[in-house]
């Protein structure tokens, strides 16, 4: 009963969609206006060409290696080496499959030790895992292979990847399989098959063929042919040829062990049919090898041997040495039978000899395979080495920063001891003075904020709102407009807001503003998962700066634009990044020529003062950073950062 791997191909059924997939995928590579984007709409289109064109799968997985690697995008490096890898096990050349599949994981395990934990990262850190356990379990070294399939699954059960998981499930399951521990393997098959039937996987019919072998082999021949008929609707469905030829030799198989001679062989003529239909000569070749053995157990030898040259034949065009074997072997026993000493001493010979190249062709690949996996290992030691030292020399260096700062701290007591008395009253005026100052910059940047132009403005809208698009429009506008009143007071109260507060404040601030200039931009506000929720920000830090991207950098395009406002957290930082596709900032000056241009130093003078407030009373750098984006002289845009210390409500 052969069983069958599922991880990096689909079957043949999928070819016309994932056609359509690539030329999609062409036309937005074509429209892309950044590498980023390039790089990875190339691995993309890669991805789709692993079961329809190989080559062109290796040729466009270089060219995003290329990209990638010019932009140190290591996502997209490294998942461009596991395209590459997979092209490789197309072609045979395990080797350099899984050099490049190590590679790969060791880029990725690097982006998520640095702390980048976008999904992105860890579906290809899943990804890797998950072919090197195919490269491991077609070398039989299934304990590898088992091993870094449940790395993957536990990546894709976390990530809730169901289509994943069943794959990654269904090859355990014929690990386990080859191990002769059916009922694990069992387990995992219906495992694989409950997920698919969630996402209605076409490839339900190739799992419960491999459910239908599991039950053979218990020698529960009722469970296994209900899951065979179950796999034949499936596969006739979704027109797999490989997997019904597959299917219809499982079922001659059980039909002859049922002693129902005429189905066993209306199975083995459909799976023949089938084969041909695809030319697939390997399968082709296992058919008629069914065939002449049942014939030669029925003991009508002249059919025995006629499909045992057949198989023969077959497999000398194919080179498989295991069909050539057993092929000699059947005909030296048929024609023995027949009495025919000398045609059965000739293909007796041939068999010894074939076997004996099936010996040697088996030595020659378990040593390839052993230097394989030595080289692996040795890879896999040179690599895990490298990340123990440099976490060894990031200990070192904390714990001397740490007896650092304890020695640094302690000599500033002993000093701020000696020097407390004598300058207790500066300390206290100079506290005093920065309290003051704190207060006076809160309230300018909130006055910069919501300064009377802009109320002026908003009032205008809605009286043109009343004019001419009816209260309907004006109640809406007015309702945001006083939320956004009401949040302003409430949040200049307190020197520090949780972020979702602040993302509320400019979310109202941005649709109201949409409102305002007839939709002629769009926005996204994003927040990385990994921001908790007590991290918090001073009020109101952001709004001025999105202001003047709407005002002296959209607005002045013609097309319609867009502003995007991240937040993320890099290390001991918050980061916010307002990005906007206007006309620069350069632009902007020459096109304001002074007019507005005091309300804009004023937000930055403000908010450079602020930041100095916070860098002195946590400690941390903090940096605002403007500057123009640029694609070769075609000028992108405007992006402004805001490099924060990172600071929590319940601190």
């Amino acid at each position: 009963m052969k069983l069958i791997l599922v991880c990096l191909f689909f079957g043949m059924s999928m070819t016309f969609a994932q056609q359509s997939a690539v030329d999609s995928l062409k036309k937005e590579l074509e429209r892309a206006k950044n590498d980023i984007d390039r790089a990875r709409l190339l691995n993309q289109v890669a991805d789709e060409y692993k079961t329809i064109d190989p080559k062109q799968l290796s040729a466009y997985a270089r060219k995003a290696l290329q990209l990638a690697v010019s932009i140190r995008y290591k996502a997209e490096e490294a998942n461009a080496k596991v395209n590459l890898g997979i092209a490789d096990i197309i072609s045979g050349n395990y080797r350099e499959a899984l050099r490049l599949f190590a590679e790969a994981q060791f880029i990725f395990e690097s982006e998520l030790n640095a702390g980048n934990k976008k999904e992105e990262v860890r579906k290809g850190l899943a990804r890797a895992y998950g072919s090197m356990g195919v490269v491991f379990s077609e070398q039989s070294s299934y304990a590898k292979a088992l091993q870094f399939d449940l790395k993957a699954v536990s990546i894709y059960e976390q990530l809730n990847d169901i289509r994943r998981c069943a794959r990654i499930y269904n090859n355990i399951g014929i690990i386990y399989q080859a191990q002769k521990q059916d009922f694990k393997a069992l387990d995992y098959f219906i495992k694989s098959w409950k997920k698919q039937q969630q996402t209605k996987d076409p490839n339900q019919g190739i799992t419960l063929t491999n459910i239908g072998n599991c039950y053979a082999r218990q020698k529960d021949m009722a469970k296994a042919f209900q899951f065979y008929s179950k796999a034949k609707a499936f596969l006739e469905k979704h027109g797999d040829a490989r997997g019904l030829g597959e299917l219809y030799n499982n079922l001659g198989l059980y039909y002859k062990s049922q002693s129902d001679a005429a189905n066993a062989i209306i199975n083995w003529d459909l799976a023949t049919a089938a084969f041909r239909n695809i030319d697939d000569r390997f399968g082709l070749a296992d058919t008629q090898l069914y065939l002449g053995q049942f014939y030669f157990d029925q003991k009508q030898f002249p059919k025995a041997i006629l499909y045992a040259n057949q198989a023969l034949g077959l497999a000398k065009e194919t080179a498989v040495l295991e069909q050539v074997t057993a092929s000699q072997k059947l005909l030296s026993d048929s024609y023995a039978a027949l009495n025919d000493t000398k045609k059965a001493l000739q293909h007796m010979r041939l068999f010894d000899a074939a076997k004996d190249s099936l010996n040697n062709h088996e030595s020659i690949r378990k040593s390839v395979e052993a230097e394989m996996n030595f080289e692996f290992d040795k890879r896999e030691a040179l690599q895990k080495k490298e990340m123990e030292k440099k976490e060894l020399l990031f200990a070192e260096a904390s714990k001397r920063h740490t007896m650092q700062t304890f020695f640094v701290v302690l000599f500033v007591l002993l000093l701020g001891g000696i020097a407390l008395l004598i300058y207790s009253r500066i300390n206290l005026k100079k506290t005093l003075t920065l309290q003051k100052e704190l207060a006076e910059y809160e309230q300018k940047a909130l006055h910069l904020q919501m300064n009377p132009h802009f109320v002026f403005n908003c009032l205008g809208s809605i009286s043109s709102f009343i004019v001419q698009n009816g209260t309907d429009s004006a109640i809406k506008y007015l309702a945001k407009f006083s939320k956004l009143m009401r949040l302003t007071l409430e949040y200049s109260k307190e020197p520090l807001i949780p972020i979702d507060k602040e993302i509320e404040s400019l979310q109202n601030y941005l649709e109201l503003e949409q409102l305002r200039f007839n939709q002629k931009f769009t926005f996204n506000i994003h927040k990385n998962p990994a921001i908790e929720d007590d991290m918090a920000i001073p009020p109101l830090l952001l709004q001025p700066f999105a202001e003047n991207a709407i005002i002296h950098g959209l607005i002045p395009i013609k097309e319609k634009g867009h502003l995007a406002i991240a937040f993320v957290v890099e290390e001991k930082h918050l980061v916010c990044t307002i990005i906007d596709n206007g006309v620069g900032i350069y632009q902007s000056q020459r096109m304001k020529e002074g007019s507005v241009s005091v309300h804009k130093s004023m937000a930055i003078d403000i908010t450079k003062k602020r930041l100095q407030m916070i860098e002195d009373s946590t400690s941390v750098k903090a940096r605002l950073q403007i500057e123009e984006l640029k694609d070769g002289n075609s000028i992108k845009g405007t992006k402004v950062t805001l490099r924060l210390p990172l600071q929590y409500l319940s601190k």
